[in-house]
C-alpha cells in the first residue's frame, strides 16, 4: 500500500505527514488494519524498540471541580458516583505511589481536579513530589493540577517535578462545544508555561467525543506544534452522570487507526495508550502495544482499569519488555534538546521539540515522558495487581451499536488512595 510505505519512510525520517495523509489513516478499511499496525510499529520499534514505558497515577484530590468538561466525572453538576474527598497527605500519596513502581512504574502522575491549584497547593505538592522520590530512587514525578498561574511551573521544577500534563482534549474549532468555564487557549498557554519551565511537556486528546476525523487531525498537529514529549490518547468512557454518556462511538478498530495516526505524525514521542483502553480496545489491547510505547499501569482516577499483573503479563505475552528507571525513553535527540533548554528528567532525560518538529536530522534510542489528566478521557488513579477486587456494581447487558461500538455504561468501581479499598497493586 503506497500510502503506508510512504508513512513509514516518512516516520524513520520524523518527517510528519500531510494532513491528507493523516486523514487517510483513520480512512482505512478493516481488511487494511493490520497493515496500518505493522507500518505503524516500524516507527515505534525505529524511535523505542519493544520497550513499554508504565506510568502510575496517584489521584491526589478526587471531584468537587467546579469546571464544566463534558467528559468529565468529576465536573462541576456530574452525577457520577464517584469518591469525593480533598487533598492526600504527602505520606498519603507517597504510599500510593511506593505501589505502583513496586509494580514496575518508572513514572508517577499525581493528579488533582480544580481549574488549577493556588500557591499553597502547589506548595503541598511540592512537598507531595519530594515524600515520593526520597522513598523511590529514580522515579519521574509528573504533575497534573489543571490550569497554572505564572510562577507556578517555576516551583513545581524547583520541588523535582520532571514533567507537567495538561490535554488539549480535542480540536480548537469544537473545543467549545465540551468545556464552557475554560478555553482552548487556557490549555495551550498552560502547556507552553510548562514548557518554558524546563519541565516535559505531556499533552494529549481524548478520542471518541463525537468529533470528526478533522478535529482529531487538527488536535494532534497542534500537539506537535507546542512541542509536546508525551502524547496520551485518551478514549472516552462515557460515564452515567455526564453529558457524554450515550456517546459510544468507538470501536477497537477505529482506536487503533487513531493510535496509528497519532504514532505517524508524532513518530519520535511517547505514545501512551491512556483512559478507556480496556472499554474499547479490549482483546485487541496487546495489537496496541505496536503502536503506542507506553501505558498507565491499573487504575484511573476514578475508574477501574485492568488489573496491574495482567497489564505485566500482557506485555510479556506480546514480546514487549518494561522500560527500567535506568533507560532514556525519548530518542537521544529529543532528550538533548530539553537538557539544553535546562530541562532533564530524573533517570530517562526528558525532550524538547515535540513531536519531532523541532529535532535535528538522526539520532538513536533514549526518552521521557508522561500524562495523566485532572481531566482525562475517564480519569486516572492508583494501579497495580493482586490485591482482592471487588464486585463491581451490576452493568446493563452489552448491546451491539452499527459498526460495533459498544453501548453499555462503565460500572465505576472506586477504589485506591482515599478510600476504604486498597488499590490493586
Amino acid at each position: 500500500m503506497d500510502l503506508l510505505n510512504t508513512l513509514v519512510e516518512k516516520g524513520l525520517r520524523r518527517e510528519p505527514p500531510t494532513r491528507e495523509e493523516a486523514l487517510a489513516v483513520l480512512a482505512t478499511s478493516d481488511d487494511e488494519l493490520l497493515d496500518v499496525v505493522a507500518a505503524a510499529g516500524k516507527v515505534r520499534r525505529q524511535w523505542f524498540g519493544r520497550r513499554v514505558k508504565l506510568n502510575y497515577l496517584v489521584n491526589l484530590k478526587s471531584g468537587l471541580c467546579p469546571e464544566d468538561c463534558s467528559y468529565c466525572s468529576q465536573r462541576l453538576g456530574s452525577k457520577a458516583e464517584i469518591l469525593k474527598y480533598t487533598w492526600l497527605k504527602p505520606d498519603e500519596a507517597s504510599q500510593a505511589a511506593a505501589a505502583g513502581v513496586a509494580g514496575g512504574a518508572k513514572r508517577v502522575c499525581l493528579v488533582a481536579s480544580g481549574r488549577g491549584p493556588t500557591d499553597r497547593d502547589v506548595e503541598r505538592v511540592g512537598r507531595t513530589i519530594e515524600a515520593i522520590k526520597e522513598q523511590n530512587e529514580g522515579v519521574e514525578v509528573c504533575a497534573c493540577l489543571g490550569l497554572l498561574s505564572d510562577g507556578q511551573a517555576e516551583r513545581l521544577r524547583e520541588a523535582g517535578a520532571d514533567a507537567y500534563n495538561h490535554n488539549l482534549n480535542t480540536s480548537e474549532a469544537t473545543y467549545g462545544g465540551i468545556t464552557k468555564t475554560h478555553t482552548y487557549a487556557d490549555r495551550v498557554d498552560t502547556v507552553q508555561k510548562a514548557h518554558a519551565a524546563g519541565l516535559s511537556a505531556c499533552s494529549g486528546l481524548i478520542a471518541g467525543m463525537g468529533e470528526a476525523d478533522e478535529d482529531l487531525v487538527d488536535v494532534v498537529y497542534a500537539l506537535r506544534e507546542l512541542g509536546s514529549d508525551s502524547v496520551p490518547v485518551n478514549f472516552l468512557i462515557p460515564f452515567e452522570g455526564t453529558p457524554l454518556a450515550k456517546e459510544w462511538n468507538l470501536t477497537p478498530q477505529r482506536c487503533l487507526r487513531i493510535l496509528a495516526m497519532v504514532r505517524f505524525v508524532c513518530p519520535d514521542v511517547e505514545v501512551r495508550i491512556a483512559g478507556g483502553r480496556e472499554v474499547h480496545l479490549r482483546s485487541m489491547q496487546p495489537l496496541a502495544l505496536h503502536i503506542a510505547n507506553s501505558i498507565f499501569l491499573g487504575d484511573y482516577l476514578t475508574s477501574e482499569g485492568q488489573a496491574g499483573q495482567a497489564d505485566l503479563d500482557m506485555i510479556a505475552d506480546a514480546g514487549f519488555e518494561v522500560e527500567g528507571t535506568g533507560t532514556p525513553t525519548l530518542p537521544a535527540h529529543r532528550a538533548d534538546a530539553l537538557a539544553a533548554a535546562g530541562g532533564g528528567c530524573g533517570s530517562g532525560a526528558e525532550a524538547g521539540g515535540g513531536c519531532g518538529s523541532h529535532a535535528p536530522a538522526e539520532g538513536a534510542l533514549a526518552e521521557a515522558g508522561a500524562g495523566c489528566g485532572s481531566h482525562s478521557g475517564g480519569g486516572c488513579g492508583p494501579c497495580g495487581g493482586h490485591a482482592p477486587v471487588p464486585e463491581p456494581a451490576e452493568a446493563p447487558a452489552a448491546e451491539a451499536a452499527p459498526g460495533g461500538a459498544r453501548t453499555d455504561l462503565v460500572a465505576v468501581r472506586r477504589r485506591g488512595a482515599g478510600t476504604d479499598l486498597a488499590p490493586n497493586a
